[in-house]
């Protein structure tokens, strides 16, 4: 089985998009399904984040990269929230 990662990447901090990945990308989420193929997973993704607020309000110089990867463990970074 596959999982998705929706990349969001930053043009002004990775400007070749081939080079953005969970290290580098501004946003990092994990669609929570898992897919039998490929084409399944990629198409799934794009459908779930566009329902998202962050898959509909990206900034002009950000894109999204899909990632369908069988692994299964994947590190988590939790950033704090900053309030004002």
């Amino acid at each position: 089985m596959l999982i998705a990662l929706v990349l969001v990447c930053s043009l002004a901090i990775t400007a070749d998009l081939a080079a953005c990945d969970d290290t580098n990308a501004t946003d990092v989420i994990r669609v929570p399904a898992e897919f039998a193929s490929p084409a399944t997973c990629l198409m799934q993704a794009q459908a779930y984040v566009a329902e998202t607020t962050i898959g509909r309000e990206l900034a002009a110089d950000e894109r999204i990269k899909v990632v369908c990867t069988s692994q299964r463990t994947i590190v988590t970074t939790i950033h704090p929230m900053v309030v004002e």
